[in-house]
């Protein structure tokens, strides 16, 4: 078959394999991969590796400049500093202890050369956006989970890339020296980041300082974005091989955190190309596996899976997730989501080509079988299944809006973080905004009224909004376009003038009346000092929580069979019927559906009654 039809049978599956994905509300890749094995030689043949001849390698490079890009142009600074420590740990630490481990585990399993181990290791530190974008499609994480998992794609897909073409060229091919291995690979970083960051300048220069017509200035943004994305691979590509990559990340990077003209526009064109490019590669590539290499490797390959997968990333998480906003169930969920992508399956590809043009056969046949063993097992046992770990594991909460900065705006929010839920705070005082993402809240500078703003930030799949300015009518504004606009289920807000409770209670929006707190905290440091010290320590060493009775197993049961079942430090210590009376139950009172059960007790006693008895809470 001619080159033209193949290219369109590859795009037109990879197509299908996004309709899939967001239908089936499973990441792409996993049906991009199994596509890409369709098609190839394994199966139906229709594609090998003589398919494409030797533009294979330019057409996966620039494609991976322009998925790297989109990713750089979505990691904004802000995103960073909702877990700057950790993240720098995961590029550094981290990234050291998965090439050395996963070297250990290659030489150690495989019997092969330590230069081997240490190219195969350089390559699986690379995840990259083409796996973990899509994950972050079907599954919702709080913010700092979230820009973790992006910023190690977009840098380690870099830092791997890299990597792996030092130790080819150094250990493999040269003369493996340390001096020269880290001159190269410091070169090559200064090579790629600097084309990055002068074609990003130029492309500002152009779009902020020349006089486009208004008709067709949106269309010119993306054209030039498209033409730098281009010009910073190539540019790089010149100078030194594999720096392309750099280049783009770092363009992409840099234009996502200026003032851009039309970005919106030029995000949705990104999205768009990025489908188009991704869905290419990962089906060419997935095309290309031979498991013949990959069943050569037996009972050692699965046991470099179970190494990289088990061991060093669940070790790597741990180290480096050591800040007490990643709850025990986010390390897991990292633990268990590291999928690799197109970074090492496409130079993995090029590096055993050249293997056996010098005549190391065996050795290509080992790199490229473990590479792509570890590419198709992380995709289909952690990208596969990543929202149902998600699930499991309780990691997925739907986001808490607060807005408004101020001192109890993010009091708040330190206290919902605390109790794991995923909180975003607006705020359109720059300052304000800035304080927040300090505290390492993920934060949107912009007005909370603005129904654009709230669109951004997602209200239309929010749990909760909860106005905290000292505004009412600002809060009065909020609340209404959060309810009637967003249709969010549960809206509150701070009330500073008492009169103004009725108007909030109109709409249906929980009014708390700030002076009437406020008196109600002072009563209880007066006359019962231990439950106010009590209840100040909530989501540290005790908690509160209400669950609504909506199981089988718990309609007809009484507070004391109930109480014989919870967690040892967990009472039941209030109970709402449906028609809205509260009391303190006694032993004998039979639960109805639709009444609120609050337990209170030790944090960790009330978390574990909550799912067991409201499971998806």
């Amino acid at each position: 078959m001619s080159l033209v039809p193949v290219v369109a049978l590859v795009l037109a599956l990879g197509v299908a394999s996004r309709v899939l994905g967001d239908h089936f509300r499973l990441p792409s890749v996993l049906f991009l991969i199994v596509a890409g094995v369709l098609i190839g030689p394994e199966f139906l043949g229709i594609v090998s590796r003589e398919t494409f001849g030797g533009g294979l390698t330019t057409m996966v490079g620039v494609s991976v400049g322009i998925i790297l890009f989109e990713g750089g142009y979505h990691l904004h600074l802000d995103k960073i500093r909702e877990a700057p420590d950790a993240l720098l740990r995961l590029i550094t630490i981290g990234a050291a202890i998965t090439w050395f481990g996963t070297a250990a585990a290659v030489i150690v399993f495989l019997d092969t050369s330590i230069e081997v181990g240490l190219l195969v290791g350089a390559l699986l530190i690379a995840t990259g956006p083409t796996v973990i974008g899509p994950i972050l499609n079907v599954v919702t994480v709080r913010g700092h989970v979230g820009a973790l998992l992006e910023g190690e794609g977009v840098i380690n897909d870099v830092t791997a890339a890299i990597l792996a073409v030092v130790v080819f060229e150094v250990l493999v091919l040269g003369d493996g020296s340390l001096s020269f291995f880290l001159y190269d690979f410091g070169l090559r970083l200064l090579v790629g980041f600097t084309s990055g960051a002068l074609v990003a300048g130029a492309i500002w220069v152009l779009l902020t300082r020349s006089d486009i017509g208004p008709d067709t200035a949106a269309l010119h943004a993306r054209l030039i974005v498209l033409a730098g994305i281009i010009v910073s691979y190539g540019a790089a590509e010149v100078v030194a091989k594999e720096t392309g990559i750099a280049a783009a990340a770092m363009a992409g990077f840099i234009l996502g955190n200026v003032d851009l003209p039309h970005h919106e526009e030029v995000i949705d064109f990104l999205d768009d190309l990025s489908v188009v490019v991704l869905s290419f590669v990962f089906v060419a590539l997935a095309a290309l596996i031979d498991f013949g290499d990959i069943l050569a490797l037996g009972v050692a390959g699965i046991a470099i899976v179970v190494a990289i997968t088990v061991v060093l990333r669940p070790a790597v998480i741990y180290l480096s997730t050591t800040n007490e906003r990643f709850t025990r169930n986010e390390r897991m969920f990292l633990s268990a989501v590291g999928p690799r992508g197109i970074i090492p399956a496409s130079v993995a590809t090029l590096f055993a080509l050249e293997l056996e043009v010098l005549g190391q056969g065996e050795a290509a046949q080992l790199l490229a079988g473990t590479v792509f063993l570890i590419i198709f097992a992380t995709v289909i046992l952690q990208a596969g299944p990543a929202r149902q770990i998600a699930d499991y594991l309780d990691v997925s909460p739907m986001r808490t809006i607060i807005i408004g900065a101020g001192r109890v705006g993010l009091s708040l929010a330190e206290r919902l973080e605390q109790d794991g839920e995923n909180v975003l705070v607006i705020d359109n005082d720059p300052d304000a905004a800035e304080r927040s993402r300090e505290r390492g809240f993920r934060t949107i500078e912009g007005d909370g009224t603005d129904s654009a703003v709230l669109r951004k930030a997602d209200a239309n799949r929010a749990k909760t909004v909860v106005a905290t300015t000292p505004d009412d009518d600002v809060n009065l504004l909020a609340c209404q376009l959060a309810k009637t606009t967003f249709d969010v289920e549960k809206v509150a807000s701070r009330v500073n003038q008492p009169d103004n409770v009725d108007a909030f209670e109109s709409l249906g929006v929980r009014a708390i009346d700030l002076s009437m707190a406020t008196a109600w905290s002072l009563e209880n440091v007066l006359e019962r000092p231990s439950l106010s010290g009590w209840m100040n320590e909530l989501g540290r060493t005790g908690d509160v929580q209400e669950i609504e009775v909506t199981a089988q197993d718990l309609v007809g049961k009484t507070i004391a069979e109930l109480n014989a079942q919870i967690p040892e430090g967990c009472i039941v210590g209030l109970l709402t019927h449906a028609n809205g009376k509260t009391e303190v139950p006694t032993g004998d009172h039979e639960l109805a559906k639709g009444d609120l059960i609050t337990f209170l007790g030790q944090t960790d006693a009330v978390d574990r009654a909550v799912k067991r008895f409201h499971p998806h809470d």
